[in-house]
């Protein structure tokens, strides 16, 4: 199959099966915001500027599981990441509300970004977009992950999600743009079945 029609279904994929997944977990959806707004003062999603194909920014979409003040509060926490080079992650997050550690832990926040595979910004499957802060410190082979459109999973998400290592998370990135074709990304997706139902998200 040559690459134009590789690509043209992957984003017939995208679309069928986030439809598919809209449509049955539409309760689910309806629950979460309704939860989310007896839990904690502040909107139902979070939405953010993000970094999608080619550097082009787009609103990422997710369901808020911090405080409403999260993103000013960061910096105050920086001391405390736990990953190495051009990442921000800490395991016990002050600004994780209740609902929102049980959100993370099954990856339930992300399922707003459906909406976003649906209008193109994103893909079931691919690096995940970052933030533009993060893009502007990236190096020219860095750069290479913005290549391919950005997913809700992806290669590093199911084979080095606990890896702290900066270099691990761009080498598996890199490698996906390379050498993407449908059946990796079927294989990708397969994986992340059984880590979502593991509740290894943090």
């Amino acid at each position: 199959m040559g690459l134009w029609l590789e690509t043209a279904a992957k984003r017939t994929f995208d679309v069928v099966f986030s439809l598919t997944v809209l449509v049955f977990i539409f309760p689910v959806l309806v629950l979460i915001a309704t939860l989310i707004k007896l839990d904690s003062e502040g909107p139902v999603l979070y939405v953010s500027e993000r970094i999608g194909l080619n550097g082009k920014r787009f609103r990422f979409l997710k369901f808020r599981t911090m405080v409403q003040d999260a993103d000013a509060m960061r910096g105050a926490l920086l001391h405390l990441n736990e990953r190495r080079g051009n990442l921000f992650k800490i395991s016990n997050d002050p600004r994780v509300t209740r609902l929102g550690k049980i959100l993370r832990r099954y990856s339930l926040d992300e399922l707003p970004q459906f909406f976003c595979v649906l209008n193109g910004q994103m893909s079931v499957v691919g690096p995940r977009p970052c933030l533009p802060s993060e893009y502007a410190r990236y190096t020219k082979e860095q750069r290479r992950r913005v290549e391919a459109v950005p997913g809700i999973t992806g290669l590093w998400q199911v084979e080095a999600r606990e890896n702290p290592c900066v270099d691990a998370y761009f080498a598996l990135d890199t490698f996906y743009v390379q050498n993407w074709n449908l059946l990796l990304d079927a294989r990708i997706l397969m994986k992340t079945i059984s880590v979502v139902f593991a509740g290894t998200g943090q």
